[in-house]
């Protein structure tokens, strides 16, 4: 089936914006339904952050920085986008 048959569940994940990326959503946390086997860019790509990875937007999952994009998402997870930290 087109590698479809292992996203056959619903998820809902918690996700948390902070900085100048929560105005830019309009909102600090948002709740998400997914597809069971979402990957963390197939989110990345949906709220159309990539190009922001190459600026220093971080993401963690459940407290944990995520290092890659490949991690696959589970329910009731917590997503966070990180925008990079300035200061003088």
């Amino acid at each position: 089936m087109d590698g479809q048959a292992d996203k056959s569940g619903a998820i809902r994940v918690r996700i948390l914006f902070f900085g100048p990326l929560a105005e830019r959503i309009g909102s600090r946390e948002i709740p998400v339904s997914l597809t069971e086997g979402t990957s963390l860019q197939e989110l990345i790509d949906r709220f159309e952050l990539s190009e922001m990875l190459s600026s220093g937007l971080r993401v963690a999952i459940d407290g944990e920085i995520q290092h890659s994009n490949d991690a696959t998402l589970h329910d009731s997870a917590e997503i966070a986008f990180l925008p990079p930290v300035s200061g003088g």
